[in-house]
């Protein structure tokens, strides 16, 4: 069974939003970066690109195959993980640490509303076989 820590909000996509009103990591959860296999490889966005919400903001190549990542709400990237670029792996070791993606500006707050809570993300990889 997949780790979905309570303290986030997620996506049906299989990201993990933890925000503060304004602001927010963005990540893998643990069933994505399980999914995916080993990552080797990651394409970032840039700090100060906008995007509405699932546009891709970047991708992700494992060993199994090359996935887009959607951006969770429609925003600003703020700042994106470059230690990425050199250990994509951190996806695979601490999806919800020091693997997270971006942090982002939302450009609505409101927009966190519409993501999944830990039970609902739960309930929705159990129904779905995700």
């Amino acid at each position: 069974m997949a780790n979905v820590p309570r303290d986030r909000a997620y996506t049906r996509d299989h990201l993990w939003v933890r925000h503060d009103g304004r602001t927010a990591l963005v990540g893998l959860t643990d069933f994505a970066q399980r999914r995916l296999g080993d990552i080797v490889y990651v394409e970032l966005p840039n700090a100060g690109d906008r995007f509405e919400a699932g546009q891709p903001l970047g991708s992700v190549e494992s060993v199994k195959t090359v996935s887009a990542i959607a951006m969770p709400v429609p925003g600003e990237v703020r700042d994106p993980n470059r230690d990425l670029t050199d250990m994509p792996e951190s996806i695979n070791d601490d999806p919800y640490g020091d693997g997270w993606w971006a942090e982002i500006d939302a450009a609505d707050p409101s927009a966190y509303d519409g993501l999944l809570s830990a039970d609902e993300y739960a309930a929705y990889l159990d129904e779905s076989d995700a």
